[in-house]
């Protein structure tokens, strides 16, 4: 008898997105063919089940292609793979050489905001209490610096004291900085959904660009860059002077009001002073102010606008003193809020991963803090001095004065500024180890020895996002090849240095060490062992100490700090200073007196233009990740310079063409685009490029590493530059199912196609024989080969189609001018088994036959909806609202991102419509 197979049942698991800090709820479930099925996590306070098209597209990213799968050993300057033992040893007793040599601060790490938060605590506890250095720093130094400096100055702790809630309970919402509808999709559309039921609320966004999230505002500040301390001294002294000051809150819960003011008053006053130096109308800086004035539930949200400033914590801290000028803070609906860039920025700072910081918000230059957490520990030895902040320790790495370094889960050499010093640095150093999930990154090629570490889907633990949430972030995937967890290869290398304190099985077990240092000697008022009184911390996870795996495992996302009742039941934390009571010994707020200064570098004759840098939408950081997605490839495909035409026209550049983009530290080659958002005088380029997708786009070698002097965050915001044009012979693309060696391009761009990987290519070299010169691209070598080929030798232009069995498998394009075929159409024939006939025609041609069948540019990447279909929807049903639009094309109907986009479709398409018939 043939007995029936088993039925397969998908198994879900409930776990958290690894983009921004937002911190979305993800439902991962593995399907019967092995692929992932992604959905939100309706349960999750923080998304209610939406996910931006980052989120959406996690599971093109969890293949294994690409992966570093084994420990690998440089040897003869090549890469070789060997075993964990030996890996291990190696990194262990090269530590330990150096150390014996040279001492505990001739090593460090560097770590990154991607780690989980038991990673991070390993890490810390390894470098700060056992090595008895502070030299571990993070990637987070790089994003969010500025804000945890700003709110210890100000709360006496890094403490964010609103929750996202509040965006929907406040009469006003401020956006300092931050391309919200762009870089925190879900929380922006939170926002968005509230004022349909509450169009009432204002929504005022100042940025020196106009970004997508300025399409939804009703008051956009375009300040100069580096002006906002100048902007938000004039609102305190403003608000000082219309009587908007809470006088009793002032005098019994903060300290330095006068101060503060005084130095507000001496520059910012006048508004129409203001107004000039921000180079904003006067009247639109007064309706700000007013508003604001005569608003008490306000939340003031900001991000890397403001943190990436060699002024960044001035400007966190000039937000935070107009809150503290008028009371709001504390209460539902107000406050100032810090949004997190990446996934665990906010759980890296709780363990003290910044290299000025213990802990569990302890203070490295506090004795008393650092006798607690020692006698905690039971470690030998503890920094007594902060270490290395990022720019800093690569500075030091390339003076010979650090000689190890150990880089987890980040990729510097691509997202730090000054990126040819970060070069020399890591050429020189005597031990460079790196743990990372991807094989060949910028930073991967100058390691000595490389570790596999398991990613998302992979591995197990927690986050915390911008609103001091802890969510789980569960395994649902086998580890792949020999990778392992970086807590557990941190322990395995100080076991191996023969430090005890490490015997941990399990990550629930590092959790909670975590936990209980958070809660230990928590406001002991006899003080510790040193007899130096402990004040109660804020950061507490006391409610959280004691959990076995299955209690782990079942965690709920819950904000901190969480405490347990006499009840024995156990709450999170979703607002603070509502007692009015600050982390400051005294218990006050602190108000900062913030001077305004220029930022480091000023534009001058062989630079005038101020670059600014930032990510766009559907990329991260150094596209590691995201690079693998067919679907977030579509949307901006290729880096770019974004500049006012009149600039353009003045540097003898234009749209569509390249141009090279040169600082004093370094410069890059990116297509010219005019988005409409840049004032004169500003260029703007994305973050995300590197060697492995881009022969000459990546934007750390134009940025100046000049630092905050209080947070020592990089000021990526304001680089003097200059642009002109890169002249080029040819233009030209390929799409292909095969790999294309690039060696003799003078420009590339590789962008991950469905099915094929795309080539964006231009070049200087002269082709006497364009069809040779294509077959030899593509090692192409049999006469035979059914080969389709067009070219006018006059106009330069040459198209041809490799296909095999009927079925394409290269097709190039090549031109003299940048504006060649739509790749969209293109890319649809790699999906059929078999070309037609009007395929064949189509690719001789250059374009489709078929009406429709160009779907043109992404702008919806949720559900593949391109410019044309839009445009001729909205021509055809005449349409005149995004809804509509979501209708017939479901664009803008998932995390509402592209909304912005789609609004200027409906003007551009329906003025082209009223200008034919008139």
């Amino acid at each position: 008898m043939k007995l029936a197979a088993p039925l397969f049942s998908p198994v879900s698991t409930l776990t958290t997105c690894p983009y921004c800090g937002v911190g979305c709820g993800v439902r991962a479930t593995v399907l019967e063919d092995g692929k992932v099925g992604i959905e939100g996590d309706v349960s999750h306070p923080a998304n209610a089940g939406r996910l931006c098209v980052k989120g959406s597209a996690l599971n093109e990213t969890v293949d294994l292609d690409g992966r570093l799968l084994y420990p690998q050993m440089r040897v003869g300057g090549v890469m070789q793979r060997t075993g964990w033992d030996f890996a291990l040893d190696t990194v262990a007793s090269g530590l330990k050489e150096i150390i014996a040599q040279h001492g505990p601060d001739a090593v460090a790490l560097y770590v990154s905001g991607q780690l989980l938060t038991e990673d991070y605590y390993i890490a810390n506890k390894l470098m700060k209490g056992y090595v008895g250095s502070a030299n571990i720093d993070t990637n987070s130094r790089l994003c969010m610096s500025s804000a945890v400096a700003g709110h210890k100055r100000a709360f006496g702790e890094d403490l964010v004291p609103v929750s996202y809630d509040d965006l929907e309970l406040a009469d006003m919402i401020v956006l300092v900085g931050s391309n919200t509808a762009w870089c925190h999709p879900i929380l922006f559309q939170r926002i968005v959904q509230m004022r349909k039921t509450r169009p009432e609320v204002k929504l005022v966004v100042i940025d020196p660009r106009r970004t997508a999230t300025c399409e939804l505002a009703d008051l956009h500040l375009p300040v100069k860059s580096g002006t906002d301390v100048w902007l938000f001294n004039g609102l305190l002294s403003y608000l000082a002077r219309h009587g908007a000051a809470d006088k009793g809150f002032i005098a019994q819960h903060t300290n330095g009001f006068d101060a503060a003011l005084a130095a507000a008053e001496i520059d910012c006053a006048d508004t129409a002073a203001v107004a000039r130096i921000c180079q904003i109308a006067e009247a639109d800086l007064l309706d700000f102010y007013q508003q604001f004035c005569a608003t008490q539930k306000v939340i003031t949200a900001f991000s890397q606008g403001v943190n990436q400033s060699s002024s960044g914590t001035d400007k966190v801290n000039s937000i935070i003193n107009c809150h503290l000028l008028t009371g709001r803070i504390g209460a539902a609906g107000m406050g100032p809020f810090s949004i997190t860039g990446q996934p665990n920025a906010m759980g890296g700072r709780e363990v003290g991963g910044l290299a000025n910081m213990l802990a569990a918000h302890m203070e490295l230059d506090n004795a008393g803090h650092r006798e607690t957490v020692q006698t905690f520990w039971e470690s030998p030895a503890m920094a007594d001095r902060a270490g290395l902040k990022a720019i800093d320790l690569f500075q030091a790495i390339e003076a010979g004065r650090v000689k190890a370094v150990w880089i987890i889960a980040t990729n510097p050499l691509v997202s730090l500024p000054d990126a040819y010093q970060v070069r020399r640095a890591l050429e020189k150093c005597e031990l460079v180890v790196v743990s990372d999930i991807i094989e060949r990154t910028d930073t991967n090629a100058f390691a000595h020895v490389l570790l596999p570490a398991l990613g998302w889907g992979e591995k197990d633990g927690t986050v915390t996002n911008s609103e001091r949430r802890i969510s789980r972030q569960r395994a649902f995937l086998p580890a792949p090849g020999e990778a392992r967890a970086d807590w557990q290869i941190l322990c395995q290398v100080a076991q191996r240095m023969g430090f005890r304190g490490f015997e941990f099985d399990a990550v629930h077990q590092v959790f909670d060490e975590h936990a209980r240092l958070s809660a230990f000697r928590n406001g002991d008022a006899e003080g510790n062992d040193a007899g130096v009184p402990t004040y109660p911390r804020v950061f507490n996870l006391g409610g959280l100490s004691g959990l076995d795996q299955q209690q782990f495992d079942a965690l709920p996302p819950i904000q901190w700090p969480v405490l347990s009742a006499a009840s024995g039941l156990v709450s999170g934390t979703p607002r603070l200073f509502g007692d009015q009571r600050f982390a400051h010994a005294d218990g006050r707020a602190r108000f900062i007196a913030t001077p305004p200064r220029a930022p480091g570098h000023l534009p001058d004759t062989a630079h005038p233009l101020i670059l600014n840098t930032g990510r766009v939408r559907d990329q991260w950081h150094t596209m590691t990740r995201t690079g693998k997605s067919p679907k977030l490839a579509d949307h901006v495909p290729e880096s770019f310079v974004d500049m006012h035409p009149q600039d353009a026209l003045l540097y003898g550049v234009r749209e569509g063409g390249l141009a090279r983009v040169s600082s004093q530290w370094g410069e890059i080659v990116v297509r010219v685009q005019h988005g409409g958002g840049i004032a004169r005088g500003n260029v703007f380029v994305p973050i995300h490029w590197n060697n492995q997708s881009a022969s000459d786009a990546r934007v750390g070698a134009l940025v100046n590493p000049v630092q905050d002097p209080v947070s020592g965050q990089p000021e990526f915001k304001h680089t003097p530059v200059r642009v002109e044009d890169f002249p080029v012979s040819w233009h030209g693309f390929v799409l292909s199912r095969r790999t294309i060696n690039l060696d003799g391009v003078t420009h590339w761009t590789r962008i991950q196609g469905r099915e094929f990987v795309r080539y964006e290519l231009a070049g200087r070299n002269v082709m006497q024989d364009q069809g040779q010169w294509v077959r030899d691209l593509l090692d192409i070598t049999d006469p035979d080969a059914d080969w389709l080929e067009y070219a006018d030798t006059t106009a330069g232009v040459y198209r041809a189609a490799h296909l095999v069995d009927d079925r394409i498998d290269t097709c190039v394009f090549l031109s003299p001018r940048p504006d060649l075929p739509s790749r969209a159409w293109l890319a649809g024939l790699f999906a059929k088994e078999l070309l037609e006939d009007v395929d064949r025609v189509g690719l001789l041609l250059g374009q489709p036959i078929e009406k429709g069948i160009d779907v043109g540019p992404t702008i919806c990447s949720c559900f593949g909806v391109g410019r044309n279909t839009i445009c001729d929807v909205i021509r055809e049903k005449k349409l005149t609202t995004v809804t509509q639009v979501t209708a017939c094309v479901k664009a803008g109907g998932n995390c509402g991102s592209c909304v912005p986009e789609i609004k200027k479709l409906l003007v551009s398409t329906l003025e082209l419509a009223l200008e034919t018939t008139s």
